[in-house]
């Protein structure tokens, strides 16, 4: 399939595409599209045959956002309905990981944030000291009566999408997900 030039005002969003970019990230995308615009010529936007986004809805109203009067295409025709509608998913879908242990050593974290990639950032100093005088122990005590706190747990790479869906399912049931763990934990703990 080959490219071509078009004018923009003649591509139409994708009012079924379920995919969004907000805030910051878009603005981080329209920075992109400004900084590199050969991108969209290495990746064109997909369309259909009525000039409709199939792949590409973010780029599409980031390059608009980014004052562009054309954009690359690929207009495809084959596709059923049904195909498209699929189409437009899967090209949104993240298939593949991060190797976090070169994306760490190996790229420069600020630009990859620049670049709108989700990457760890050191947190940014608070100054807590404001509180030492304060007594607002009753005050937490009553902001936190009813809610629910969260512990993070670790797992192996290869065990984390096994984790990811148990944890779907038990939500998905109604379960409390908390007491399975405490009481689990309890009883290795007593097996010791």
């Amino acid at each position: 399939m080959k490219s071509e030039l078009i004018k923009i005002s003649k591509v139409k969003s994708n009012p079924d595409n379920p995919r969004l970019i907000k805030d910051n990230k878009f603005h981080k995308l329209v920075k992109s599209i400004k900084e590199f615009p050969e991108m969209l010529k290495i990746r064109p936007i997909v369309v259909n045959e009525d000039l409709i986004v199939l792949g590409g809805n973010m780029r599409l109203k980031a390059c608009k956002e980014a004052g562009l009067k054309e954009v690359p295409i690929i207009k495809v025709s084959e596709l059923t309905a049904k195909q498209q509608r699929e189409f437009t998913i899967k090209d949104n879908v993240g298939f593949g990981q991060w190797d976090w242990d070169m994306v760490a050593n190996e790229w420069d974290s600020e630009l990859l944030n620049e670049w709108a990639m989700d990457v760890w950032q050191p947190e940014t100093e608070v100054d807590y000291s404001i509180l030492d005088d304060e007594d607002v122990s009753s005050e937490l005590s009553d902001m936190t009566d009813g809610v629910k706190k969260a512990i993070q747990i670790e797992f192996e790479a290869e065990h984390y999408e096994e984790a990811q869906q148990l944890v779907k399912f038990w939500r998905d049931s109604g379960a409390y997900i908390g007491a399975m763990i405490i009481e689990y934990l309890k009883a290795e703990k007593n097996k010791l």
